[in-house]
């Protein structure tokens, strides 16, 4: 080991220049992370095969400029030298070196780290007078020789540069190794790899642009970082993530940032009004802002825009002013790959001789318009294209890109989908042929069997327990199974959640698990998904099909009949076989003792199939009745029922769109969902009680409160009061938030409600402290992810630790933890941000097929684009409202900008007049000729659903009233509300009645004949009977129905 020193010229925090001498030790044995090695290296982790024809040492600029074509994972043997991967780190940033530190660890990447500085043989001091590139490309070109000889000519070395220069001056000193441009090794040992060469050529035209930059300043230059770290510890400048509105991209951001908070107006956040104050700063970016004088704050803009449907908080008709401020300084970029649309030509876009500069309009409202040289211009017009932001400089209005890749023509549904994807940052490739090979065989020829060793280690469960799964139809990654007793004479009740083993399958640090992680869920879009695992799994051998031996990880709790008490839960690996693979609303059917047809009986004789059937149905009542008790227990403890909004786009066998269907709850939904619940908060304790520190759970903080003022405010105007101090307090509230004439208002409430709710997030124990862990919209004190590991990547680290924890167990011993708590909480952050992106994408996706559904049909003729609104906030010129049929919502705007209003007939039918608009807190009006329209929450309107379509960005539904009247078509056309709402109310009174009258009787239901099962009668008040007497009151006077219902009850 040879000692030297090395000399830095740094600055300190007040900007005075240091001269630092630091130690610098030299070996001569230094991994060289290569199969070819002929000196015995120490090499551990990922080595360079032997089998290539040489490697390639790309140079500092190389690394810093081509770092995505270096990504293309055909490009092999990549040697990354230490001196590269430090200057990325000084001149990209803790981003972009992140990401090569990512593409070091990636297994699935052929590409190592040299540390060429601690060499002895390849280490080159910098010479006095030496300026900093040429003695990279120095320090470059000795690495590339000192593998040259260490492999003893065995393997060529190719370095690459963008320095022509160093061409010049290094390609003819040494033979085997070679010193070519990055375009020459393209050409030359990759021709046929097109996206490699087109995106090469991109990059340089990005960086020739950035050289010919203009020079006249357009923004204020950013302060340095040690002026910014000086100020936000001082207090003078605020450090925060840039947020700009989605609704008004042009003119509002602003800064959340948990440290500021104002006295005088008790914000959280700071606002950045206009392009010169938000100073190059983009969308996500983190940024230090300076506050403008308080004479120059300003509130936020309450006026409806367009596209605007959901916020976090409600606003007020008079705004109060915000702290304002403008960027100073940007600390962190977080650009990302944007999608950009190719603006037809109009003659005015500059351009030069060998390539022309167009300003491309970003998908993304809130992303600027990007300036990318491209000699394809015109080829390009009308295309959506994934472009890269390379700068920003104060003398350009706009940054400066490059293209990555051309998606498609605008418009055209692969090229939209695709667009989601990207713009939500998922990247899905099909799986490798090296990820595929670890799966285990299974085909027709020879099928995948079972384990004799499994079998013996396992519990079976396959001839003891009645095991069946409830999805949705059609449904092929079955995660999770269900199963119920009774045993000791009917004294105890065993109930089983039963899981798929993924992590039998998939090996911790395995290439199918690296994807996973990476991926961390399962896509699912409108009209198709993308697998967290490969297809062998997710939808073969993982998933609980019915009728095949699969392995799981299950819950068993044993349970008093009566009280339902816990007297002991058991967890473990276990066999099981699904004897029914049923959907829900086949299971509801069941429930309601309907006819239904169950695929796995069709086989069986009549007497058989009945006594099947009854077994099946036992064990669905009980699951019911056992969900109903968990669900009190929680909702004692404060658990809210929340509502979303749902759709489903249905299909034809073409991928056409047919109908947009929302999704209709059913009691079973719950039914299944409390008991994945309860083995989720069972396993979250079971984990975190053996890995206090490293186990990975899932909380819910309690929602800011004002988050809550339009749902307060909102109901406040129906006459309703919302108490939101507590979970507890805001879901009794809720429940008595109803309108017996309306039940969407209630929904509506509950729809605020969710839309106020903080995200719920995964962490590391050691992250947080005790009290953190509360789970606050289900009232649990601790929980997790355990039910779905076929498609979330959560469940499977879950899986890994409760494994671990159960074989401590076994041991005797204290469990080790899979992970560290950093490494457990940078883990569980990613899986965020990747759910985050999951869920944006599916709701985009929804939101694509509503307009394709709708943008098929003309409008004014098609009674489908004619529905029923409910009007749920007020805004200064217009309202918003939700369409229940379409799970639709939206602005409808009551003023236009030709300064019309809506005026009302005395039919109540709609058009536009000259006229002024008023706002309230609970109404709003409009005045014209034909004389003042009221308009109030919670008021049912009729709209006209159009489309308006936008060359550069997402299509949008458009409302437009047509009515201030409820909209009712001829084909729904029923009684009056308020009988209807009665007799709703007396049919589920008479049926808990009946329920309640069965359950005195008997404590198992007695067994039903084959005449009494098939016309579904008997003795007892059941489901026909009831149904009958709907039918008959039905049929008559509305006002007569109280009567009735008075006389039977």
């Amino acid at each position: 080991m040879i000692k030297t020193e090395k000399v830095l010229h740094l600055k300190s925090s007040r900007g005075r220049k240091v001269r630092v001498v630091r130690e610098h030790y030299l070996r001569e044995r230094v991994p060289c992370c290569s199969c070819a090695c002929q000196a015995a290296c120490d090499n551990e982790g990922k080595l360079l095969p032997a089998d290539l024809t040489h490697y390639v040492v790309p140079d500092v600029g190389v690394v810093v400029d081509y770092l995505e074509i270096l990504e293309f994972r055909e490009l092999q043997g990549i040697i990354f030298t230490q001196t590269s991967c430090q200057a990325v780190q000084h001149s990209k940033g803790r981003r972009q070196y992140n990401r090569l530190r990512n593409l070091l660890k990636d297994p699935r990447h052929d590409c190592v780290l040299f540390a060429n500085e601690f060499q002895e043989y390849s280490y080159c001091p910098r010479e006095k007078g030496e300026s900093q590139d040429k003695w990279q490309s120095r320090c470059v070109y000795s690495a590339a020789v000192w593998y040259f000889n260490h492999l003893a000519g065995l393997m060529d070395i190719v370095m690459i540069t963008d320095d022509q220069e160093a061409v010049t001056r290094y390609s003819s000193l040494n033979p085997g190794v070679y010193v070519i441009s990055v375009q020459e090794y393209l050409q030359n040992f990759w021709p046929e790899l097109r996206a490699a060469h087109e995106l090469c050529v991109s990059v340089c035209q990005a960086l020739q642009e950035k050289e010919s930059g203009g020079r006249e300043g357009e923004f204020a230059e950013h302060l340095p970082p040690e002026v910014l770290e000086a100020g936000i510890k001082s207090g003078r400048y605020i450090q925060g993530t840039l947020n700009v509105s989605k609704h008004r991209a042009q003119t509002e951001a602003f800064i959340r940032t948990e440290d500021f908070s104002n006295k005088s107006t008790g914000s959280w956040c700071v606002l950045v009004p206009g392009d010169k104050n938000r100073n190059r700063a983009m969308h996500c970016d983190v940024v230090v802002v300076e506050l403008l004088p308080k004479n120059e704050w300003r509130g936020k803009i309450s006026t409806l825009t367009e596209a605007q449907g959901e916020e976090k908080s409600g606003e007020s008709g008079d705004s109060q002013p915000l702290p304002t401020g403008r960027v100073v300084g940007i600390l962190q970029r977080n650009w990302r790959d944007y999608v950009v649309t190719f603006p037809p030509r109009d003659g005015t876009q500059p351009q030069s001789r060998n390539s022309q500069r167009i300003l491309a309009v970003p998908w993304d409202h809130r992303i600027p318009k990007i300036r990318i040289s491209t000699q394809q211009a015109d080829a390009l017009q009308d295309h959506r294209v994934m472009v890269r932001i390379d700068s920003w400089e104060s003398t350009s209005l706009y940054p400066n890109g490059h293209s990555v890749r051309v998606l498609g023509r605008a418009g055209e549904l692969e090229t939209e989908v695709q667009t989601i994807l990207i713009e939500n940052c998922i990247h899905v490739p099909p799986f490798s042929d090296a990820q595929l090979k670890e799966m285990p065989v299974s085909s027709p020829e020879k099928p995948w069997q079972v384990d004799p060793v499994q079998v013996a280690e396992r519990r079976d469960l396959r001839d003891s327990h009645l095991v069946f799964s409830v999805d949705p139809k059609g449904c092929e990654d079955v995660d999770d199974t269900l199963s119920v007793r009774s045993f000791a004479d009917g004294k105890l009740l065993e109930l089983g959640v039963h899981i798929a083993d993924v992590t039998h399958f998939v090996s911790e640090g395995s290439l199918t698990d690296l994807e996973a992680r990476t991926r961390a869920t399962t896509y699912y879009l409108a009209d198709r998904r993308y697998d967290m695992l490969p297809a062998v799994l997710s939808a073969d051998l993982c998933s609980l099909l019915g009728g095949v031996d699969r392995y799981a990880m299950s819950v068993l709790w044993e349970l008093d009949a009566h009280t339902l008490a816990v007297n002991q839960v058991w967890f473990g690996r276990t066999i099981i076989r699904s004897s029914y693979q049923l959907h829900y609303e086949l299971a509801q059917a069941l429930l309601n003792g309907e006819q239904a047809e169950v695929a796995e009986l069709g086989q069986l004789g009549s007497e058989e199939k009945d006594v099947k059937l009854s077994e099946l149905t036992q064990a669905l009542e009980t699951l019911t009745h056992v969900a109903r008790h968990l669900r009190a227990q929680r909702d004692r403890g404060g658990a809210l029922e929340l509502e979303g909004v749902e759709v489903r786009a249905q299909l034809d066998e073409d991928g056409n769109i047919t109908a947009l269907v929302p999704r209709q709850p059913l009691e079973v939904h719950e039914t299944v969902a409390e008991c994945m619940i309860y083995a989720n908060h069972w396993v979250a304790r079971k984990i975190q009680e053996s890995f206090p520190h490293q186990a990975l759970l899932r909380y819910h903080p309690p929602p800011r409160q004002e988050f809550f003022s339009q749902l307060v405010e909102s109901a406040k105007a129906g006459g309703y009061t919302i108490d939101t101090r507590t979970n507890k307090a805001l879901a009794d509230s809720l429940d008595r938030a109803v309108d017996p004439q309306d039940p969407l208002v209630n929904r509506l409430l509950r729809m605020m409600t969710t839309q106020a709710m903080s995200e719920a997030l995964y962490f590391s124990t050691g992250a947080q402290s005790v009290d953190q862990f509360y789970h606050y919209g289900l009232a649990l004190d601790r929980y997790t992810h355990f039910t779905s590991p076929i498609r979330r990547y959560a469940d499977v680290v879950v899986h890994r630790l409760l494994s671990a924890a159960l074989t401590a167990e076994r041991g005797g011993g204290p469990g080790r933890a899979l992970s560290s708590n950093k490494q457990l909480e940078e883990m569980a952050q990613h899986i965020n941000n990747k759910n985050r992106a999951a869920k944006r994408a599916q709701k985009i996706s929804t939101e694509l097929f509503q307009c394709l559904y709708f943008k098929e049909r003309d409008p004014q003729t098609d009674q489908r684009c004619v529905a029923d609104a409910v009007i749920y906030s007020i805004r200064d010129n217009g309202v918003l409202v939700f369409v229940s049929e379409y799970g639709v919502k939206g602005p409808v705007y009551m003023k236009n900008r030709e300064g019309q209003v809506v005026a009302a007939g005395p039919d109540g039918s709609c058009e536009w007049q000259s006229g002024s608009v008023r706002r309230f807190s609970d109404h709003i009006t409009t005045t014209s000729s034909c004389g003042t329209s009221t308009f109030r929450l919670f008021d049912h309107v009729t709209v006209r659903i159009s489309v308006h379509s936008s060359h550069c960005h997402a299509d949008r539904l458009n409302l437009e009233v047509v009515s201030n009247q409820p909209y009712r078509s001829a084909a729904t056309q029923q009684p009056s509300s308020q009988g209807r709402s009665q007799l709703v109310q007396e049919v589920v009174r008479l049926a808990e009645e009946a329920y309640q009258q069965a359950q005195e009787k008997a404590a198992r239901r007695p067994k039903l004949s084959r005449e009494e099962r098939e016309f579904s009668q008997s003795k007892t008040p059941n489901l026909y009977s009831l149904l009958e007497e709907v039918r008959e009151l039905a049929l008559m006077d509305p006002d007569m129905i109280p009567q009735v219902c008075a006389s039977t009850a």
